[in-house]
């Protein structure tokens, strides 16, 4: 495996990994909390992209932001949590940056965003195969005979 030296030393890795986990989270949490503080903003957003539902949209995507937003940040059930927010960031990419029906900045604009999406993902499906590392809130986990 070839891989930088510094990049070996565990606990460069797992500061990086928590920088990691912190700054994808940022988004959701940030986004997520302005839904919550201007729902009514947020069903208009939705119903104004033509997203199914509105008012349900904006109520999951505000409960997934903060919440996978957050255990993502803690470090809780980082690798499924962060596949999930994977594919919710493609979906919400093609919802509410449709770019390809648009013309001229708007177009442009839309575009970048759509790609930046696209990136997110990208991101946190590498996190998801790297795991959350040290830094992390540890959940005991359950056996059969209780907790380990």
């Amino acid at each position: 495996m070839l891989t930088h030296p510094i990049m070996r030393d565990s606990a460069w890795r797992n500061s990086v990994l928590l920088v990691a986990r912190l700054a994808l989270s940022s988004l959701f949490l940030v986004m997520g909390w302005g839904k919550l503080t201007d729902y009514s903003g947020a069903i208009a957003y939705m119903t104004q992209t033509g997203a199914p539902f509105p008012a349900l949209a904006a109520l999951v995507a505000t409960g997934v932001e903060l919440g996978f937003g957050l255990a993502i940040a803690l470090g809780v059930l980082v690798e499924p949590l962060a596949m999930a927010l994977a594919l919710y960031t493609v979906v919400t990419g093609f919802i509410g940056h449709h770019f390809w029906t648009m013309s001229g900045m708007l177009r442009y604009d839309m575009m970048i965003h759509f790609y930046k999406n696209i990136s997110v993902a990208g991101g946190l499906l590498a996190l998801a195969a790297a795991g959350p590392g040290r830094y992390q809130l540890a959940i005991p986990r359950t056996t059969k005979q209780g907790i380990s």
